[in-house]
C-alpha cells in the first residue's frame, strides 16, 4: 500500500474554515477520482501554533501507478482550488509512503 502524505501549517485565522473545507469538499473531491481507497487528517499534537496549525492528510492507494495516475491527471486541478481559496495562508509539503 502506498500513503500520499501532506502535510500543511495552516494560519490560525483560516485552520477552522480549512478543516471544514478539507472535509466536506476536498477530499471527497479527491476520492471521487477511485484512485484512493482510504483517507484520514490528523492534526500534529505538541507543535508551536504560534505561527499556524499543523496538520497531515493522508491518502491509501493500491500502488504507485494509482499515484502516478494522480499526479498526472488530478494533482493541478486539486493544488489550483486550495491556492485560490488559501493561497498564502498555508505552507505545505508532500511525501510518499510505501508501508512494509
Amino acid at each position: 500500500m502506498i500513503i500520499y502524505n501532506v502535510t500543511i501549517k495552516i494560519d490560525n485565522g483560516v485552520a477552522d474554515e480549512w478543516v471544514k473545507w478539507m472535509k466536506a469538499e476536498h477530499m471527497p473531491e479527491l476520492m471521487s477520482t477511485g484512485l484512493f481507497n482510504d483517507y484520514r487528517l490528523c492534526k500534529l499534537l505538541e507543535q508551536e501554533e504560534s505561527e499556524g496549525v499543523t496538520y497531515t492528510a493522508q491518502y491509501m492507494l493500491d500502488s504507485m501507478d494509482d499515484y502516478n495516475t494522480y499526479i498526472d491527471k488530478h494533482a493541478g486541478k486539486m493544488r489550483e482550488k486550495i491556492f485560490k481559496l488559501f493561497g498564502g495562508k498555508f505552507a505545505a509539503f508532500r511525501t510518499v509512503m510505501e508501508v512494509v
